[in-house]
């Protein structure tokens, strides 16, 4: 009998643990597999001895990490098995430029791939799971979690009365697994096999502190303490839900974001405090999957938006059954046999899972920022310019750790600008004609400026608004919930910003943002060809109000 325990890093939840356990089952020779997601350990049983390269490739598969610890039996006393990477990337700063980057997620990994491309050794530490939050924990399974709603939904509430509606079955238990399944195979897409196929990026697990500008030291799941030096430094450590200091909270078992993706099963009753992007995307889902949803505002849904996309969202999520109460303060929460009692200053809700959706909070603290003078905002956001720089010298800083908008796709694009200027180059990143979605239905997409920033920069405004009655496709779905709005510039016409409340409004706003890149005039917007019985259509249709009534128009009139 041979027994191996493995240290497995980039597991997030029990799931993750059953997964890497079938994966280590099914290798030739292993008669049983245990693993803790708590302790971050396999060991693993064979009858006859197993090469450790097939245990480590058997894991790698699933998109994480191992490595041997120990193996004992036939092959001899128990040995420990370990690479040093920052020795090894220590070397490699002797040779060329060496850039240690803090964090793995997109913008870390965008940059890392920009950087080796100029040249330059790469060094990332990463203290939990590889690929950050999108691929983990955010986007990829919210995502698939809102689509399998959305699914279930027309089902239960279709529009046609010709096709008959049914409450669906839903099996949560096995959305999870599909939902985490893909998530693996994304991360091992994406990020690992990057990875492995790449010798001048090394990753070193453990927790970074900044001794200075150019050395890092990088405290290991052992223990053990490793110094790394580097020429450049990237901060991508990203965010963390935020949790309000509300009594009785943090003794609870409420659920994170991260929590609520992986729950398998569905609670009767989903009290949610917050009203985020997170707050309605999520408390939708878990509606139509076929639970009770409130949800506690302190002031209005999503209320750093313009008022008229928080009021079209609250009716739509509102007709769908969910109960919103805004305005409302959350004074404290207990948690007593399987419970949830939270008490508002409009009444007592109970429910038997709490949702915390109240923002995220950067993951600054503990690293050393504030010694090595990298300057942060109240909320603990690193500031930096457009180049991506802090004001300290060769210390950069990109996604959702800095001021800048929380979207991966910024941070990816930040990312490869940090890297462009760290290796000698000069690359701007320009958010001036950065497009948004949130991902409810009816979706919300914004881009360029609202009427109130545009009057903050002294720009006198001229906007229209087409309800979705007015556009055919719309019609045609029997879905004519919300609008679309166009902002330009009083006088020139020039596009200044769009805003839409609608089905697959994500799907329309990259055109409207490359009209406000390009400088087109609304009646430019209003001249151009597009496609009839498309969403995107509604963006002609609500330029041309600002010379026609289009109620007047047939169809398609050009």
């Amino acid at each position: 009998m041979n027994v191996y325990t493995l240290r497995v890093t980039g597991m997030t939840c029990d799931h993750c643990a059953q997964t890497v356990a079938k994966a280590l089952g099914k290798v030739p020779g292993v008669t049983a597999a245990q693993v803790s997601y708590a302790e971050g350990t396999a060991r693993v049983d064979s009858s006859d001895g197993v090469p450790e390269s097939a245990l480590v490739k058997a894991v790698a598969g699933k998109g994480y990490r191992a490595e041997l610890l120990q193996a004992r039996g036939a092959s001899g006393p128990g040995r420990v098995a370990s690479a040093d990477t920052g020795a090894r990337s220590a070397r490699k700063a002797e040779a060329g430029l060496h850039v240690a980057i803090v964090g793995s997620g997109s913008g870390a990994f965008a940059a890392a791939i920009q950087a080796v491309e100029a040249g330059a050794s790469v060094t990332m530490i990463e203290r939990g799971t590889l690929g950050g939050t999108c691929v983990n924990v955010g986007c990829v399974p919210s995502k698939i979690m809102i689509q399998a709603a959305h699914v279930a939904h027309a089902h239960a509430a279709g529009p046609f009365p010709g096709i008959a509606s049914r409450e669906p079955q839903v099996n949560r238990s096995a959305l999870v697994a599909q939902q985490q399944g893909r998530v693996e195979e994304l991360r091992f897409a994406k990020y690992q096999s990057i990875v492995d196929a790449n010798p001048s990026i090394n990753v070193l697990q453990g927790y970074a502190r900044f001794q200075d500008a150019h050395t890092l030291m990088v405290k290991r799941p052992d223990g053990r303490e490793t110094q790394l030096k580097a020429e450049r430094v990237l901060i991508a450590t990203g965010a963390s839900p935020a949790i309000p200091p509300v009594p009785g909270l943090k003794e609870s078992p409420y659920w994170t974001s991260a929590d609520a993706l992986v729950a398998e099963e569905l609670p009767k009753h989903l009290v949610i405090i917050g009203s985020s992007i997170v707050a309605v995307e999520l408390g939708q889902a878990f509606l139509r999957l076929g639970s009770k949803v409130t949800m506690i505002a302190r002031s209005k849904v999503l209320f750093r938006e313009d008022p008229a996309i928080g009021d079209a969202l609250e009716e739509a999520l509102a007709g769908e059954g969910m109960k919103i109460l805004t305005h409302t303060t959350t004074r404290s929460v207990a948690h007593r046999d399987g419970i949830f009692r939270v008490e508002t200053s409009a009444n007592a809700i109970e429910g038997d899972r709490l949702l915390v959706a109240t923002g995220r909070r950067p993951n600054t603290s503990g690293i050393g920022l504030e010694e090595l003078g990298v300057k942060l905002d109240a909320r603990g956001a690193i500031l930096v310019d457009d180049h991506s720089w802090t004001g300290v010298p060769d210390v950069y800083a990109v996604g959702d750790c800095t001021d800048q908008p929380q979207f991966v796709y910024v941070a990816a694009a930040a990312g490869t600008r940090a890297a462009i200027n760290m290796t000698g180059g000069d690359a701007a990143l320009d958010l001036t004609t950065m497009p948004a979605v949130i991902f409810t239905d009816p979706q919300v997409a914004t881009v360029g400026l609202t009427e109130a920033e545009a009057r903050l920069k002294g720009i006198e405004t001229d906007s229209r608004t087409l309800t979705l009655d007015n556009v055919p496709r719309a019609l045609a779905n029997f879905d004519t919930r919300g609008f679309i709005k166009v902002i330009a510039e009083a006088g020139t016409g020039r596009l200044l910003g769009v805003q839409a409340v609608a089905a697959q409004a994500g799907e329309l706003i990259q055109s409207a943002a490359l009209a406000i890149r390009n400088k087109m005039t609304v009646d430019e917007l209003a001249g151009q060809l597009f496609p009839y019985l498309t969403m995107v259509e509604g963006l002609k249709l609500c330029a041309q109000t600002f010379r026609k009534d289009v109620k007047q128009l047939s169809c398609c009139a050009g």
